[in-house]
C-alpha cells in the first residue's frame, strides 16, 4: 500500500489542525495520504453559501498543511450525507467549485477527488432520500462538474462475486453489484479523467455475529474470498489505465452492530489478516 484515507468530519469554525496532524503522520509512514472529507447535512442545508464558503476555506487549510488528496464530501447522492429533498449532481457543483478553487490556490499539487457517491439504484423506492449514482453522476457533468476535479471518485463495496465477474449475482444484475460494469460507467462519466476508488471492500461475517439485516446479501462470504477477491481487485485495476488508486475499506474497524464496519476489516477479530499476504502478491 502507497496511499491510505482518514476521513475528517467538518463542523462550522473548525480548523484544520486535526486533518493537518493526520496527514503528517502517514506521511512520516511513509504514505501518500488522502483526506476524506464530509460534513453535516443540516448543518449544510441551513448555513447556505456562506458554509460551503466555509468548507471550501477549510479544505484550502488541509491543502496548505501538505494533503496529497482530498476527497470533497462523501456520498452526496443519499441523505445521510446530503439535505433530503435537495440532492442533485448539480447542487454538489457548487460546493465542488468552491472547494477546487480553494484547494488548487494553497497547493497546486493537491489532488482534488470528487465525492463518490453511494452506488445504488434505489432512488425510486425512497425519492427525495436518495438519487441513483449514475444519475447523480450524470447530473453532476452536465453542471460542468469535470472542469472542478482531478479524480472522479468511486465506491465498490457491495460484491459477493469475484472482481471480475459481470454475472452471477444472486440478487440481479444490476450494474453496481459488479466491479468491471462499475468501471465502465465511471468511465463513461469520467470525461478522460481518472477514477479513484476511495473505499473497496467485501464484508464477511467471519469471526462476527451474522450481519445485520440490511447486509444479509454478504452473510455467505468467506474469509478466504475477501481475502482473494480485493487482491484480485487491485490487480485488475491496476491494469485499468485510467484507474489512479484503490483504498481498501477498510484496516481496522471494529464496529459491528447496525453499520458492520469491522466485517468489511482486513485485520480480523482474531488480530489475523489473511489479505495482507494475499495482497503482497497482487500484481
Amino acid at each position: 500500500m502507497t496511499w491510505m484515507k482518514v476521513q475528517i468530519r467538518y463542523g462550522q469554525g473548525a480548523d484544520a489542525g486535526g486533518a493537518i496532524a493526520a496527514v503528517q503522520a502517514g506521511q512520516a509512514a511513509g504514505f501518500r495520504v488522502v483526506v476524506g472529507t464530509v460534513g453535516n447535512p443540516n448543518e449544510l442545508a441551513a448555513g447556505g453559501d456562506a458554509y460551503l464558503q466555509g468548507y471550501a476555506n477549510w479544505l484550502g487549510a488541509i491543502a496548505a498543511g501538505g494533503a496529497d488528496a482530498i476527497e470533497v464530501w462523501n456520498e452526496a447522492n443519499i441523505d445521510r450525507e446530503w439535505p433530503r429533498d435537495q440532492i442533485s449532481g448539480a447542487a454538489y457543483v457548487n460546493m465542488l467549485r468552491l472547494a477546487y478553487n480553494a484547494i488548487k490556490s494553497a497547493n497546486g499539487s493537491t489532488i482534488v477527488i470528487s465525492a463518490a457517491p453511494a452506488p445504488t439504484g434505489a432512488e425510486a423506492a425512497f425519492p427525495g432520500q436518495v438519487v441513483n449514482d449514475d444519475n447523480w453522476l450524470r447530473q453532476m457533468v452536465d453542471a460542468g462538474g469535470l472542469q472542478y476535479l482531478d479524480c472522479l471518485g468511486a465506491h465498490y463495496n457491495e460484491g459477493v462475486v469475484p472482481p471480475r465477474a459481470t454475472s452471477g449475482d444472486p440478487r440481479d444484475n444490476y450494474y453496481t453489484r459488479y466491479l468491471p460494469t462499475m468501471v465502465n460507467v465511471y468511465r463513461n462519466a469520467a470525461g478522460g479523467r481518472q477514477i479513484c476508488f476511495t473505499e473497496l471492500g467485501y464484508v464477511t461475517p467471519d469471526g462476527y455475529p451474522p450481519l445485520p439485516s440490511f447486509f444479509s446479501w454478504g452473510e455467505n462470504t468467506s474469509i478466504d474470498e475477501q481475502a482473494s477477491w480485493l487482491a484480485d481487485a487491485a490487480s485488475y485495476l491496476s491494469q485499468q489505465g485510467d484507474v489512479r488508486m484503490m483504498i481498501i475499506w477498510n484496516v481496522d474497524f471494529t464496529l459491528y452492530a447496525g453499520d458492520p464496519q469491522g466485517g468489511y476489516a482486513i485485520v480480523r477479530p482474531d488480530g489475523s489478516c489473511p489479505a495482507c499476504n494475499a495482497l503482497s502478491a497482487a500484481r
